[in-house]
């Protein structure tokens, strides 16, 4: 059986030039690579698809790491992106990581070994063991962000303008008549949450009805936003009406409604955000905002392969156009 040392003799290099090649680091040459692949090839020390991959430098893969895979949200974006790639001869390997920085990194080490030519995160943070490469490479590294930018992030992404969004749900339960508001935030560490409640403050700031609103923080889980709706519920005044950062919170909350006998939206509204596919059939059906999911899929894929493919270096950042749907879940409060 032939050894790293083998490799080594049969390229011409050290055997940690060879560990650097196998383990993707960036400070190898070209032609060294191919020399250490061809190496390998020959003397069968890896799989000849590894050896491939390393001799074209390609894949033909690309990872999407996603924040939770049960969130029907991020089902529809990863529908959208796997559509993209697979139409240009990409594989899309999917990884759920959750708030587990060790699973983000299992999937960073299949970029830095060259497993893998691109990453797409649909989180708030690049995995920590990019961060080099992203602040050598800048927008040229093969890394786009997805739903959750913030001008920290050095890299290309894909988003709605989520401040201007949520001002535009406070300013219609405003316009009904609602003044005393309750607020069920997604996990403030993540941007879309802190510039969704901004756009809230923003409005009812406008409004001058700021000492209306009563914040409370959830996880966008059904079970958060039922938890914290019977906390909004509770004390006198009585919200009449409650926006949550997400659908499914939004369900939670009129579950917990249906629960306490209070009629939605009859005696408390409730607006939700994504427009996941539920809030149409919802009871009853949910006002929300509509993210354009697949589109956000569609369109990270593609900033990614123009850096991939067509060698693109220059941040770019897309707003795409959100729309706030009206529905059966808001009304004019009592009296």
């Amino acid at each position: 059986m032939s050894t790293i040392s083998d490799v080594a003799r049969l390229a011409g290099v050290s055997t940690a030039t060879v560990s650097r090649v196998l383990n993707g680091y960036e400070h190898v040459s070209t032609d060294t690579a191919v020399r250490v692949a061809e190496a390998i090839e020959q003397l069968g020390y890896a799989p000849n698809a590894m050896a491939k991959s390393l001799r074209t430098l390609k894949s033909s893969r690309i990872i999407v790491t996603v924040p939770d895979i049960a969130n029907p949200f991020f089902a529809s974006i990863i529908r959208g992106a796997e559509e993209s790639a697979q139409a240009a001869g990409y594989a899309v390997l999917l990884g759920d990581v959750g708030s587990n920085s060790d699973s983000e990194e299992v999937y960073a080490g299949l970029l830095r070994r060259r497993e893998a030519d691109g990453l797409i995160f649909l989180g708030h943070h690049i995995p920590e063991s990019l961060t080099e490469m992203v602040e050598r490479q800048g927008a040229a590294a093969p890394v786009v962000n997805g739903c959750e930018y913030t001008d920290a992030l050095p890299v290309s992404s894909v988003h709605i303008d989520n401040v201007a969004a949520a001002r535009e749900v406070m300013d219609h339960l405003y316009g009904l008549g609602h003044r005393c508001v309750g607020i069920i935030t997604g996990d403030l560490s993540s941007p879309i949450s802190r510039d969704r409640l901004k756009g809230v403050k923003d409005s009812a700031s406008a409004h001058g009805l700021a000492d209306g609103l009563r914040v409370v923080s959830g996880d966008y889980s059904i079970e958060s936003g039922a938890r914290l709706t019977t906390q909004l519920i509770a004390p006198a005044p009585r919200p009449t009406a409650i926006f949550c950062f997400s659908d499914d919170m939004a369900f939670g909350a009129c579950h917990t409604l249906r629960e306490a006998g209070l009629d939605c939206p009859g005696d408390v509204s409730v607006v939700g955000f994504d427009d996941i596919a539920p809030s149409r059939f919802a009871a009853p059906p949910l006002t929300t905002v509509r993210q354009p999911m697949r589109e956000i899929g569609v369109r990270t894929v593609e900033l990614l392969l123009d850096i991939l493919e067509r060698g693109a270096s220059r941040r770019v950042n897309l707003t795409l156009p959100h729309e706030l749907v009206l529905r059966a879940s808001t009304a004019a409060p009592k009296g």
